[in-house]
Order: structure tokens, then sequence, then C-alpha cells
């Protein structure tokens, strides 16, 4: 794990843990689909319990408005699909929600508090359209004016803007300033929305206010984290993972408080290749392997083979048993080729096994 600050150094895990305990809001990044991201998240979250058990959790995926379906999510009256109908999860989140569940599980198991941060998508689509100025205060959702943005996250929004910018993708243009408040209105809103719950109550030990939320409001504090200075919130303490094939050309200084470098998830091997036939040792004196069955749509029907064939030859070599052919088989890299020499009756022909490629 590394701290990146000024500097950078190695710290232990439950330091990082401990100092983000102490903080007012602490902001864990993601990307989206990244399994990986979100079991780090889980770890976090208990970790942060274990510390400061007075918690409460704000999630990007959920806007404003499902905030009642989870507070009786987390009071136990909603079933998973319960949950995903009354917040609308497939037309509001693009993400499988297996992703998520767990994090949403540890909370409803915790009685912890679940915060929606997120606008409405079509609040953000107009703003992109037409500007921030252009939306009357009553379709708002009571967000209010962004902290201007600083040039340099406005450079980081026109690299994506210009990968995606339909027409005129000059910096200049109306266009880049409507994306710019756009995604400005986003951070305000999730920090507008933890900066609240960090106040409310009577509780004179202030919850500790966790916002689970894509990376990419978080970098450099450019996003989230300043929108929260200009809220009056000091001490943030912003947490990033670090996928193992991540660029090291962008972690520079400044990008998080301490980022979590995720070890490389090993690869599900691929199931050996499988010709889909029954074979069995050809009778003494005959030769050869016999072909007893062939299963529809296999790679041995695809290949020409039918059941009372008689394979002579696999890869140039004579057959001499059914284990030896199926070793061949098994062994045999993903798109390759494998000639066999069949017999059929009295005549024989060459067939070739084409392989798949590798997923």
């Amino acid at each position: 794990m590394q701290a990146s600050g000024t500097g950078s150094e190695r710290v232990p895990g439950n330091e990082v843990l401990a100092r983000a305990a102490a903080a007012e809001i602490v902001l864990l990044g993601e990307q989206h689909d990244e399994e990986d991201h979100h079991r780090w998240q889980a770890q976090v979250l208990a970790g942060l319990h274990g510390l400061r058990p007075n918690l409460v959790i704000g999630f990007e995926m959920f806007p404003r408005r499902v905030q009642p379906a989870l507070d009786r999510w987390i009071a136990g009256e909603l079933s998973v699909a319960a949950l995903l109908a009354q917040t609308a999860w497939e037309e509001n989140w693009n993400f499988p929600i297996d992703l998520y569940l767990p994090l949403f599980e540890f909370a409803r198991i915790n009685r912890i508090p679940m915060l929606a941060l997120n606008v409405d998508a079509r609040l953000t689509r107009a703003i992109g359209d037409k500007g921030w100025d252009a939306i009357p205060e009553r379709e708002r959702e009571g967000v209010g004016r962004a902290a201007p943005a600083s040039e340099a996250y406005r450079d980081f929004l026109f690299t994506i803007y210009r990968e995606h910018a339909h027409g005129d993708g000059a910096r200049s243009s109306s266009g880049f300033q409507y994306f710019v408040e756009a995604q400005q209105n986003w951070d305000r809103a999730m920090a507008e929305a933890l900066a609240v719950r960090r106040v409310a109550g009577s509780s004179r030990q202030p919850p500790l206010i966790v916002g689970v939320m894509g990376s990419g409001h978080l970098r450099y504090g450019f996003g989230v984290a300043h929108q929260l200075r200009d809220l009056g919130v000091e001490r943030v303490v912003t947490l990033l993972p670090l996928s193992p094939d991540a660029d090291c050309r962008e972690i520079r200084p400044g990008l998080a408080d301490a980022l979590f470098a995720l070890p490389k998830k090993p690869s599900t091997p691929a199931p050996p290749p499988r010709l889909g036939v029954q074979l069995a040792d050809a009778d003494a004196g005959q030769g050869g392997v016999r072909v007893l069955a062939v299963t529809a749509g296999s790679l041995a029907e695809r290949s020409g083979l039918a059941a009372g064939d008689r394979l002579l030859e696999v890869a140039g070599r004579p057959t001499a048993t059914a284990g030896a052919v199926i070793a061949v088989v098994r062994a045999a890299p993903p798109g390759t080729w494998l000639p066999l020499r069949v017999k059929r009756g009295e005549a024989s022909f060459e067939a070739v096994i084409r392989f798949p490629p590798a997923p």
C-alpha cells in the first residue's frame, strides 16, 4: 500500500484506517465494473466500522428520490428483489447488482444508515445540454451552485469530453462548459448530501460519513473533496484502490491520501477442450480407436466425425487407445488445429478439429 500526498511512503493498512477513522468524511473510489474494487471497499468499511461504529455510508449509485427505499432496506423490511424494484436499479445504474450487494448487505446487517447521494440522471443530462443557469431552480433538486473548477480539473475533464464529444470538441465551446457544469453539479450534489448528514442529529459524537463513488470524482481532490472544502469540511480522507494493470504514470503525489495496491487476480484456467465423442479401444487386429457416439453440435460433429468411425491417426501419430486420444485433445492449445486420419467402412479420409480460440 502506498500513501500519496506531497510525497509517497509505504504505510501499514491498519495505520491508514486509523487515520481515516479520525476524519469527518472518508471517500472510497472505485472503477464501477472492477469486482476487486468492491471487495476492497467492503474490507475498508468493515475496518472503519470496527474503529468507529457510528457510521453512515453514502452511495453514488442511488438518486436522492429513492432514499425511503434505502431506509426500509436497513430496517429489514425489503427483500433484495424489492430493493432493486423500489430503487429502479436497472434504470438508474448500469452495473450488475452482484458487485454492490455485499456492501448493501453489510450495511443492513450492521444497521448502518445508507444515503442516496446522486441526483436524477435527467438533471445531469439537462445541465450537459444547456448549462446550469438554464435549469429552473425548482428542477435542481436543492443542489447549490458548485465551487468553480480548478484549471487542473478542467484539464482532466477535457480529456474525457474530447473522447465523447459530438461535433465541436473545442475547449472553448459551450458544449465543454456545460459538460464541466454537469460534472460539477454531480460532485456538488454528493458533497452536499455527505456534509448535511455529518451535522444532522443531536449526537455529541458525529458519525463518520463514508462516500462510495467512482474514482473520477475523487482523483487529486478535484471533485467531491473540492466541493466539501467549499462547504467547510476540512477533515476529508480519500482512499483509492489501485488495480494491478494501472498506468504507473498516473500515480503522482496528491492523487489520493492513500492508494491500496490490489494483488493480481489469478485467471481462471480455460476448461480443457472436448471433442464431444464417446470412444472405445478397437477390437484386436482392427487398429485405431472406435467412435461410439457423437454429441450433436460438438467439435467432432462439426469436423465430420460420425458414430462407427475409427480414428487411425491423431496429429500424425497412430492411435493405440482411447485414453491416448483424449490426452492429445486435452493438451491442444486454444485456437489450434488437430489433424485426424479417419476410417469409415472401407474408405479413409482426413479430418481437422479446429479448436476455438481462448475467450
